[in-house]
């Protein structure tokens, strides 16, 4: 999972650095749109006219316009795309059809959109000659794609299926785009990949052939894309060889069968939570998917058999429906996704669990127990859901809980409170529309812009800019607790903490509290004349305070909570495709920023808890080195990676007082990023880092803008003795300097 969150990450540095050098990047082939429900019969898009069927978009920022929808701060932050059939000239709309089709041509080459669409409208709307300026959203915010993984929207897409909500929620536009991405992130094989860079998997290429059927394509449609879909899925061993995820998901459908999954038992919500396993102490992300899947599984939950559930029922397997053997499959995975195998000890766990406790879970006195374990789960679904602004902490468990919401009751207030907040998590390029990994990295792009800006010592050539999202940040803070007993609902305290994206969202993060107070302090030092009023000291107390509850005994910090259980829990991981995600481990990146931001907080404001911030500092910079790699560097967990993490890493040293001079951890990190420096002088590494957990160039060793900007970051920050930093930085300025 972390694999596939560091990849949206990287994406959306890829748009906001690579936007100052090219106006295009990412590129797609043919786009194989020719479909009977979406287009007239016979036409493709490449037989239509430039603009025929272009549409124009409106990015719509901070706006709310629906009863159903609640916030704590009238919606700052929100980004939703609206279709408008009425706006866009000619003209218009043939540049916007040709940025798709400069996607489109090249998809294969170049697999991340540059979101053309929003700077095109923005460009017209903000009228700034600088690039920071024309991209900013009116509420202080910078809005962009936080897309990346493909399994994603197959849940919105069945869950909304299954429920009967597909046409009254999605338009006939929104299907279209939704097609068109699909399309564009096929690969040449013919499957779809756990993320748009990847290989084919089972897992993304069954889960959005599904998709595709769902909103409307038949097996012959789209240019031979679907048959070459399903072809892919049947020589590879057919949809009995998918990933425990997508098992479930296909039981929601009704195209698998429940006794072919492994048990999900809602029990475990009910044992102490003294024990190891309980699910209060797994990672947040973790737990989250696990409750509502737990309920679903209890309830054996399957949506309407349809003509086009009995039609996948065919073409997803190699052999009749009626035949395959699911107690089998229950542990059957395709070599493509079997990145995190099953140790044998989980498989004697399963079995036991599927052949002695769920008889009795199924059948009195032991329903019994299950009907309390489903309503212990529904009850915080509904704490998640209400304390996000039915949002939820990622975008799995928000289809899940909204399911959920429909199983209990189809007319409930809560179903409906969902159905708004889908569009949150839907964001449109010219590589069509895509289901993000979160609502959006409002705050987190803000917080990394403001200190950007203020670095270059021009604070005060973009006052406007600044002010506002000053004002974004402001706003942005969570400013309460989540109500009740937090130990009840395995919540941490979460008043002055940050999120990743806005206020609505809520949960509190350790590295997004740090990069946000890390941004207001250095405002504070502006005029306030141009940056508008500091925050409250109190408000940064609050902050501070966050930051040092959430440092584990070790030193280090994990995300949104402490690290509460044991690693050998991964034992018991049964996602075949997600590694190191039950608990929430420490990481050098959440580390290395709360070193900054308490550092940064202690040189304003020394007389606050000076001791205790002190203590951290120290204890967290102890467990940096400790985590060091033999080589020099730290494996990145939220970006791509070895570049990623020693950057944070030499950061975090330098900021509790090391430098390149005094301290051997920073010497050799340097020599690792120095030992990774390309011929052209720049820093080029692939994702397959982060799967591999060996440092991979760039196919091609080609050197990427980012990883660059990461390391020369990180060898300015460690002081390195000139002669060899001169070199470094002729080297870097002229790579630099040829993208330009």
């Amino acid at each position: 999972m972390k694999l596939t969150i560091c990849c949206c990450y990287f994406a959306r540095c890829l748009n906001l650095i690579n936007s100052t050098i090219s106006h295009i990047m990412a590129v797609g082939e043919d786009g194989m749109l020719a479909r009977k429900k979406i287009f007239p019969e016979g036409l493709t898009v490449q037989s239509l006219a430039p603009f025929e069927f272009s549409e124009m978009w409106k990015l719509k920022i901070a706006e709310g316009g629906n009863p159903w929808l609640r916030s704590v701060n009238g919606h700052v932050g929100r980004q939703i795309w609206e279709y408008d059939s009425s706006a866009g000239s000619p003209e218009e709309l043939e540049e916007i059809e040709k940025f798709r089709e400069q996607f489109r041509s090249q998809r294969f080459e170049k697999k991340h959109s540059s979101d053309l669409l929003m700077r095109f409208q923005f460009s017209k709307e903000n009228q700034s000659f600088s690039l920071l300026p024309q991209v900013k959203a009116h509420d202080g915010h910078w809005p962009g794609d936080y897309g990346g993984p493909l399994f994603l929207m197959p849940g919105l897409v069945i869950t909304l299926y299954v429920t009967g909500a597909l046409n009254a929620t999605l338009s006939t536009e929104h299907k279209r785009e939704m097609c068109r991405y699909l399309y564009n992130h096929q690969n040449r094989d013919g499957g779809w990949g756990l993320h748009i860079e990847g290989p084919s998997t089972m897992f993304g290429s069954v889960l959005n052939y599904v998709t595709l059927r769902l909103l409307g394509e038949e097996v012959n449609y789209g240019d031979g894309a679907m048959d070459k879909g399903q072809k892919w899925i049947l020589d590879h061993g057919g949809a009995t060889a998918i990933t425990s995820w997508g098992k479930m998901w296909l039981s929601v459908l009704g195209v698998f069968e429940w006794s072919g999954n492994n048990p999900l038992p809602p029990e475990i919500w009910l044992l102490p939570y003294i024990i190891p396993i309980h699910p209060g102490r797994m990672w947040c992300h973790c737990r989250m998917v696990y409750l509502p899947m737990s309920y679903l599984y209890g309830k054996r939950f399957v949506g309407p058999i349809t003509p086009i559930v009995l039609s996948l029922r065919k073409e997803l397997y190699t052999i009749p429906y009626h035949e395959i053997d699911w107690n089998l499959a229950r542990n059957q995975c395709a070599k493509e996704d079997l990145y995190y195998p099953h140790p044998f000890i989980q498989d004697i766990l399963w079995a036991s669990l599927d052949k002695l406790l769920e008889p009795i879970f199924m059948h009195w006195p032991g329903k019994k127990l299950r009907e309390k374990a489903l309503r212990t789960v529904i009850e915080h679904i509904h704490y998640e859901d209400e304390n996000t602004r039915y949002l939820c902490i990622g975008p799995v468990n928000k289809v899940l809980n909204m399911i959920c919401c429909w199983v209990e009751d189809p007319n409930s207030e809560a179903f409906k409170l969902h159905l708004p907040r889908v569009n949150d998590y839907l964001w449109l390029a010219e590589d069509g529309m895509k289901m993000q990994g979160y609502n959006g990295s409002q705050l987190w792009d803000t917080a990394f812009a403001v200190q950007a800006i203020i670095s270059t010592k021009l604070g005060e050539d973009f006052g406007t800019t600044l002010r506002k999202a000053h004002t974004y940040i402001k706003n942005s803070q969570v400013l309460e607790d989540c109500p009740g007993d937090l130990s009840f609902w395995y919540r941490h305290i979460s008043k002055g903490a940050w999120p990743f994206s806005t206020a609505d969202h809520g949960w509190p993060i350790s590295d997004c509290t740090a990069e946000g107070l890390k941004a207001v302090l250095l405002l504070s030092k502006l005029p306030t004349e141009i940056v508008g009023e500091p925050l409250d000291a109190r408000r940064l107390y609050d902050a501070v305070n966050v930051i040092l509850s959430l440092q584990n005994d070790g030193g280090g910090f994990a995300t949104y909570e402490l690290t509460r259980s044991y690693g050998w829990l991964e034992l018991v991981n049964p996602a075949e495709t997600f590694g190191d995600i039950v608990i929430d481990y420490p990481y050098v990146e959440c580390t290395s920023a709360a070193i900054q931001a308490l550092a940064a907080f202690k040189k304003l404001y020394p007389g606050h808890r000076r001791e205790e911030v002190e203590r951290c500092i120290e204890k967290a910079a102890k467990f940096i080195e400790k985590i060091q790699a033999m080589d020099g560097s730290w494996y990145g967990s939220w970006g791509v990676c070895y570049t990623y993490g020693t950057w944070f890493g030499i950061l975090g040293l330098f900021f509790a007082g090391r430098n390149f001079s005094n301290c051997s951890s920073i010497r050799k990190a340097c020599d690792f990023l120095l030992s990774k420096q390309l011929p052209s002088g720049g820093w080029g590494e692939s994702y397959l880092s982060c799967q591999n957990k060996v440092y991979s160039n760039i196919e091609g060793n080609r050197s990427h803008v980012v990883n660059t900007a990461w390391a020369m970051l990180a060898l300015i920050a460690a002081g390195q003795k000139p002669c060899a930093m001169l070199w470094v930085a002729k080297r870097g300025r002229h790579y630099q300097v040829l993208i330009l």
